[in-house]
């Protein structure tokens, strides 16, 4: 078959393929760096053109620029913007009343658009140039695409030849006989999302987390500046031959790969490869991942599968937490009702790991945030914030760590843990803590001050 007088005849302009919008559509963005650029800006012209075209649903997630439909002048009365993880731009628009997150366990994502949702009237996304096989590849992410295709009514693909190829083993692609309309955009850049520095803070937590990594380890990281302080402290050490199979791939597992640290050589699954169901962060990435046999790319229910994670030895998951209660529950996604990202994979991860032989979560965060007013408060509070939402329940929490310590929490009576992640939190807010955990009947060893 002659696939390039099939893309011909598929080709069309951005504003030609918008028009298959309609009021009422469920419109999807895909996901991060695959968020559609042309089409969305074709879209936002033409609603601004035609006031009648309402009441349109999109789902997108991980935002790395506002979204042009939701800089109408009208957007909250004619759009609503669903996120199955918030990036600071989509809180911003839950701020303003039309956004809004959809609440998930990121490795059952596919499933739900094929069991679930199992209709969309229009998918948009970038995707790479089309090879000579038919076959336009998904770029960054993985993901759940493939599951968006088979469910949406119309398919449109916008060609950007600075998307990077991500190889990989299983649904990283669309072939042509699949996609309704091809638009060549303007070829931007691929956005970036650099990790945040390392906080003095984060090297700390990072020095604390290193020594409990084994030759052989397989890792996940998640991102911010711990995550990154820790890559770093792992490509300046003396660790070898370890694996990757992590739902994002940062900047610092290439940091860890170019000092010759990664091979992969332990793993029971991918041996050799560095697994990831998406990508974000600087070029520097993007140019190491581009047809790069090392990295692997695959659909979220693959590699946040518990059941995948736990089957490779000496697994080492380490996460981010927004608060942590004396009982050992965790809030990664809300300060309160103030929402913050999402749930992600970070409990597929924490389950994950403790199944694996070998294998340890490490729930990470600052002893303290300090607040707009300039106030601190302790991130180790008697319980959970009010409308706080929890990420990993008591029960899952293995290792917490922060600036003042490491600790086990994993088998551990109320009173025993109360002690113990007291003991890492910041010193000023332990005789606090102590007289909230006797108030909640919590502390045996009151004489421990």
């Amino acid at each position: 078959m002659d696939y390039r007088a099939e893309y011909q005849k598929k080709l069309v302009s951005a504003a030609e393929a918008v028009k298959v919008v309609k009021s009422g559509d469920w419109v999807d963005y895909s996901f991060c760096a695959n968020h559609p650029v042309a089409l969305d800006k074709a879209l936002a012209e033409r609603m601004a053109a035609d006031p009648s075209l309402t009441d349109i649903n999109f789902r997108g997630a991980i935002a790395l620029w506002p979204p042009a439909v939701t800089q109408l002048a009208d957007a909250a009365e004619r759009i609503t913007w669903n996120s199955w993880h918030t990036s600071g731009i989509e809180r911003k628009l839950i701020d303003k009343g039309f956004a809004y997150y959809n609440p998930l366990r990121y490795s059952e994502m596919p499933r739900y658009y094929r069991e679930n949702i199992r209709h969309l009237d229009v998918l948009m996304m970038q995707v790479a140039p089309m090879d000579e096989h038919g076959y336009f590849n998904f770029g960054l992410n993985a993901s759940q695409l493939a599951a968006l295709v088979e469910v949406a009514d119309t398919v449109i693909v916008e060609v950007n030849q600075n998307m990077p190829v991500c190889l990989g083993g299983h649904e990283v692609s669309v072939h042509i006989d699949d996609v309704t309309m091809v638009v060549e955009g303007d070829n931007p850049p691929v956005a970036q999302m650099p990790g945040a520095p390392a906080s003095a803070v984060d090297e700390a937590v990072a020095k604390l987390i290193v020594p409990e990594i084994p030759n052989g380890a397989c890792l996940q990281l998640g991102i911010g500046g711990m995550p990154n302080a820790v890559g770093s402290l792992i490509a300046q050490s003396d660790l070898k031959d370890l694996g990757v199979h992590t739902e994002m791939y940062v900047d610092a597992f290439v940091d860890i790969a170019m000092a010759g640290k990664i091979t992969g050589a332990n793993k029971a699954h991918n041996k050799g490869r560095q697994v990831y169901t998406f990508a974000a962060g600087t070029q520097k990435l993007y140019d190491y991942i581009n047809n790069n046999p090392a990295c692997m790319a695959a659909p979220v229910d693959y590699v946040n599968d518990v059941r995948v994670i736990s089957e490779l030895d000496n697994f080492m998951s380490i996460n981010n937490a927004v608060e942590v209660d004396l009982f050992g529950q965790v809030a990664s996604e809300s300060s309160g009702t103030r929402h913050i990202s999402g749930a992600g994979g970070q409990l597929d991860f924490v389950l994950g790991a403790y199944l694996s032989k070998g294998g340890k979560s490490f729930i990470c965060c600052s002893s303290t945030v300090k607040g707009k007013d300039g106030s601190v408060k302790s991130r180790l509070a008697p319980t959970i914030t009010p409308g706080g939402i929890i990420t990993a329940t008591r029960a899952n929490i293995h290792y917490l760590v922060t600036e003042y310590g490491l600790v086990n929490l994993k088998g551990t009576s109320t009173w025993e843990r109360a002690e113990k992640i007291i003991s890492v939190a910041h010193p000023d807010f332990r005789d606090q803590l102590i007289a909230d955990a006797e108030k909640m009947h919590i502390w045996r060893r009151s004489n421990k001050r």
